[in-house]
């Protein structure tokens, strides 16, 4: 009897040290998993961070460049017309006078909206896209043209910027080497989703061929990845090119 009692009692402590030793095993292995996790998050966050600020610095400097470009192509001709009316000023060409200078101080003003630091701060996709596409049909860039669709929605503000500049990216592409005539945005709000497309009719070029990472591609899809967004390029030789991007709210 007190043997069978004394088995019982080391099967009961074995049986106590396993259980103990598997929830202490487990134990530990969530707590790894979540330091693990927790890490992860923290770096996803830094990395999300450290891209925003680049983000938003680079599209400073591609604003800068824009104005810069715009004074001198745009205005400073402006200006420069209508000093010369001036020189010439007779009533018969008040008018014209009239009209250079309303058309200086028009274009001023779509400057100054630009150049207010809250605008790239507060940046809404939808206008951020709509300006760039008449800044690039009032300076002749490019027929570009913006068609919305679906109801609107809300997106992060930050994600927000991220896609601008991913739009940004292949704006510059296009009107610097596609050589073509016509640029397309395309904002589809979708049911937990947009779709954006941006597409010329430029001179295209053979995906297999072509060095991606020299078009910014990669960069893209780098940025489209921290927001939960997924991005493609697609291109043709004469056909042009494409870039979608599919964010998912």
């Amino acid at each position: 009897m007190e043997q069978q009692e004394g088995r019982i009692l080391i099967i009961t402590t074995l049986v106590l040290i396993i259980i103990i030793t598997f929830v202490v095993v487990l134990f530990t292995v969530f707590q790894r998993r979540k330091n693990k996790f927790l890490l992860e998050r923290a770096e996803n966050k830094k990395r999300f961070e450290r891209e925003m600020a680049e983000t938003q610095i680079e599209i400073r400097e591609e604003t800068l460049r824009n104005i810069s470009w715009e004074l001198h192509d745009n205005i400073g001709q402006l200006l420069t017309l209508a000093k010369i009316q001036m020189q010439h000023a007779s009533p018969e060409n008040m008018g014209e006078i009239s009209e250079t200078i309303t058309k200086s101080l028009t274009e001023i003003r779509a400057l100054s909206k630009i150049i207010n630091p809250d605008f790239i701060n507060n940046i809404k996709l939808k206008e951020a896209v709509e300006l760039e596409v008449e800044r690039f049909n009032r300076l002749n860039y490019i027929d570009a043209s913006v068609t919305i669709s679906g109801k609107e929605q809300e997106i992060n503000q930050k994600h927000g910027i991220i896609i601008f500049r991913m739009l940004q990216e292949f704006f510059s592409n296009t009107i610097k080497h596609s050589k073509g005539s016509k640029l397309d945005v395309f904002i589809n709000y979708l049911e937990g989703s947009i779709e954006i497309i941006a597409k010329d009719n430029g001179v295209g070029f053979e995906m297999k061929k072509i060095r991606l990472k020299g078009i910014g591609l990669q960069n893209i899809k780098a940025r489209a990845k921290l927001i939960n967004a997924k991005a493609k390029l697609k291109s043709e030789p004469k056909k042009g090119t494409s870039l979608i991007i599919n964010y998912y709210i």
